[in-house]
């Protein structure tokens, strides 16, 4: 969790324009400018297929802008090759629908990024991948198939998995989407742990930026809210401020009736 934050961006995009990733001819974004800081919690609101996941593949700089910068950390990630990998390895990501593998279990599933990344004996991944998994409740499921729990507990595997490198940046793509109540408030609760800095995490605040679109579940006064709609991408401040209750993208969402949480 940040103040006044005097150190280097940790998302710097100005004038970018976003592509999709099924379509690189597609535009979705134009003209992006947006700067996120060491210990900011991001919510960026669009509707449904309006770039959200596309620009968190962008922001983690895994494809790169046709036109205008993208900086991850500081560094260009203009050029897609071997010197972006180690700025790649201080972010954590989960996409909205998983991308988690049913041939492996979840515990398998999880310790996938120690495995192809980090040295480590075995038995240290699958102590650390076990408590990991406990913190997220997620050891009854551990030997089980992704595809054998329930939409709720599979997004859980995917945000375990997005952690098990402990990331600096923690990158959700409609992290709330298709959850139950329950699952719901707990995430809601975990992310703002995270923000303020977990033990489990050795206590160092985690940047954090959710795509949504249910923008009610993320009200905060210390967050701060950008809009996605019709290929613009506008910054709207803290909630409430004048910039975010005029954006029609927010009036639109704040007019839907709010999902009961019984």
């Amino acid at each position: 969790m940040s103040e006044a934050n005097d150190q280097p961006a940790v998302i710097e995009m100005r004038g970018a324009r976003v592509t999709a990733l099924r379509d690189s001819s597609l535009v979705v974004l134009d003209d992006v400018n947006w700067t996120v800081l060491p210990g900011e919690f991001w919510v960026v609101a669009g509707p449904p297929y309006s770039g959200k996941s596309d620009l968190l593949m962008h922001a983690a700089a895994l494809i790169a802008p046709v036109n205008g910068t993208c900086r991850l950390f500081g560094h260009d990630n203009s050029a897609y090759d071997d010197s972006m990998i180690a700025d790649r390895l201080r972010v954590g990501c989960a996409m909205s629908d998983g991308k988690l593998f049913n041939q492996y279990t979840v515990a398998g599933n999880v310790a996938l990024p120690l495995r192809y990344h980090k040295n480590l004996p075995e038995a240290e991944v699958e102590q650390f991948v076990g408590e990991l998994l406990k913190l997220l409740e997620l050891t009854p499921f551990a030997d089980q198939s992704p595809v054998n729990v329930t939409t709720s507990w599979r997004q859980r595997t995917a945000l375990a998995r997005a952690l098990v490198l402990k990331p600096e940046l923690l990158l959700l793509d409609n992290p709330n989407g298709g959850l139950v109540a329950r699952h719901r408030r707990w995430l809601v609760d975990f992310l703002e742990q995270l923000w303020r800095g977990h033990s489990f995490f050795d206590n160092r605040p985690m940047t954090v930026v959710i795509t949504t679109d249910d923008l009610q579940a993320w009200q905060h006064p210390r967050r701060k809210f950008a809009a996605m709609h019709e290929g613009k991408f506008s910054v709207l401040g803290a909630w409430g401020g004048q910039e975010f209750a005029r954006h029609h993208v927010v009036q639109d969402f704040l007019s839907q009736p709010s999902e009961t949480m019984n």
